[in-house]
């Protein structure tokens, strides 16, 4: 079976060095990161993000995210929702700022000593945040928390994983071995939306070539074992084709 990750909550922190607040953002996130909820984040690096990332914008499409900004142009929430899926959670520095009654930040990479309390404020905000979404199930498809009565609908041909993620394992028969493959129903969502037309004279085509760049970002393939996967990605591609042609008539 393949190498499943611990379930984690994203956290995608202001890039801007321009202004205190970004600093504030970041500060906040390390703190989250490091000292209060440790095993169940991680940093999604905003740069890295934008200039095209695949490991970061395929952890954001299918984990829940949550954005920090430090003004109204919200470029972390921005981008994550325009690059993979709609943050989970979206917080402001200004939001934080005016609900506690604590003072602007001052400087900008070296931030006054009257800065701390508004850093551990957010802080705060962002461990209660993560601590909701650990506790939620999420909807990979619609990026939202899904709603208790929607719990009881099991994904159809696979199962829930053992992290407790809401990232489904399909199980593909090769030769009578079972391959599990984390996360290709996503996958293979993604890749038809993205590419039509794959139904022609000739049958159903080969799976796009990014189809098994992305399960390589989810599973741990040994090398001697890629042929066996890239198998069972073309048989659960090709099954996957045929139930959406036929779900269209």
């Amino acid at each position: 079976m393949p190498s499943l990750p611990q379930r984690k909550v994203g956290i995608v922190a202001c890039s801007g060095e321009e202004m205190a607040e970004g600093t504030v953002t970041r500060l906040a996130a390390l703190k989250v990161l490091e000292d209060l909820r440790p095993a169940e984040t991680v940093t999604i690096c905003l740069p890295l993000f934008l200039a095209g990332g695949e490991g970061d914008r395929a952890f954001a499409k299918f984990y829940p995210t949550i954005a920090v900004d430090g003004c109204e142009k919200r470029c972390a929430a921005r981008a994550t929702e325009l690059y993979s899926n709609k943050p989970a959670a979206s917080l402001l520095v200004d939001d934080i700022i005016a609900a506690r009654g604590l003072a602007r930040p001052q400087g900008m990479r070296r931030l006054s000593a009257d800065a701390a309390p508004l850093i551990d404020a957010l802080a705060d905000e962002i461990a209660a945040e993560v601590d909701r979404l650990m506790d939620a199930r999420w909807s990979r498809s619609e990026g939202v928390v899904l709603e208790a009565e929607a719990d009881a609908k099991p994904a159809v041909n696979s199962a829930a994983c053992a992290c407790g993620s809401g990232v489904p394992v399909t199980t593909v028969e090769i030769d009578g071995r079972a391959i599990q493959i984390m996360a290709l129903e996503p996958i293979m969502e993604m890749a038809y939306a993205q590419k039509p037309g794959f139904f022609g004279e000739t049958g159903f085509r080969e799976p796009p070539a990014q189809l098994m760049n992305t399960v390589r970002l989810y599973n741990t393939i040994p090398d001697d074992q890629e042929a066996v996967y890239a198998e069972a990605v073309q048989t659960a591609w090709q099954a996957y084709c045929a139930e959406k042609e036929s779900t269209r008539g």
